[in-house]
């Protein structure tokens, strides 16, 4: 079923980082939801092209736009894009993000000057052009992280990054008032993509699953199927940070 506007008019849907992990399995749903459906990605155009095809071959709507989520000119670009192909947007899934982890002492700078520039630069900037063009009735959903609870060592520079994401997301929030828009941040726990398996020995893995009473990692799809509710009938959860991650905090 196709997921319409009070107007009749297909809903609409940018998903940044939607070319692979989280972002792509939430721009799935989306689709499958009835959105049509923007897959803005860094630099792999295979795999966001991939996502594309996928959806558009079993009769969704999608196209891809290669953005840097930091560059506050490619990425009203892309929003434009947005707009000229479908008409709007209504729906904006931050998931775009990078993670560099090191002992704090040993953190190279220009690692943590990277993470900032694509995650909170990012953040605010995506946000910024979401918060300008969604219309009433629409979503602006940040990824933060649940390690900025889980005080985990070498996670500091990430975990600092996602805690700026999550005071975004709550005074954007209420500086939408009377606006019919809700803004919240999906917090995962540890989920089998690359970016959380990568550098990632079996053992550590091992043990990063038996953390949450659920006793195993998540997956994309748990984290897709918050994003899918906040996305749509979710409309009185607003101004919070939603832990996905399986009662591990």
């Amino acid at each position: 079923m196709t997921s319409t506007t009070p107007s009749g008019a297909q809903r609409v849907a940018i998903v940044t980082g939607g070319s692979r992990g989280i972002g792509r399995e939430s721009a799935e749903r989306l689709a499958a939801d009835g959105f049509a459906v923007a897959i803005v990605y860094a630099g792999n155009k295979t795999e966001a092209d991939a996502v594309v095809e996928g959806i558009t071959a079993t009769g969704g709507h999608a196209i891809s736009i290669q953005a840097d989520v930091a560059d506050e000119i490619a990425t009203q670009s892309a929003f434009d894009q947005v707009d000229t192909t479908f008409g709007g947007v209504d729906v904006v899934v931050h998931a775009a993000g990078i993670m560099r982890l090191a002992p704090f002492v040993d953190a190279a700078l220009e690692d943590i000057d990277l993470m900032h520039r694509v995650n909170v630069r990012g953040t605010f900037v995506v946000d910024q052009q979401a918060a300008r063009r969604i219309r009433p009735g629409g979503a602006i959903i940040n990824f933060a992280s649940s390690v900025v609870n889980l005080s985990l060592p070498t996670y500091a520079g990430y975990a600092a990054t996602k805690g700026a994401v999550e005071a975004i997301t709550l005074i954007l929030a209420r500086e939408l008032r009377g606006r019919d828009i809700t803004v919240n941040a999906v917090s995962p726990g540890p989920t089998a993509t690359a970016l959380f398996l990568d550098g990632k020995d079996e053992a550590t893995i091992a043990r990063m699953a038996a953390q949450p009473p659920l006793e195993r990692l998540g997956v994309p799809a748990d984290i897709a199927e918050v994003v899918a509710f906040l996305a749509g009938p979710a409309r009185w959860i607003n101004g919070q940070v939603i832990r996905v991650n399986g009662g591990i905090v």
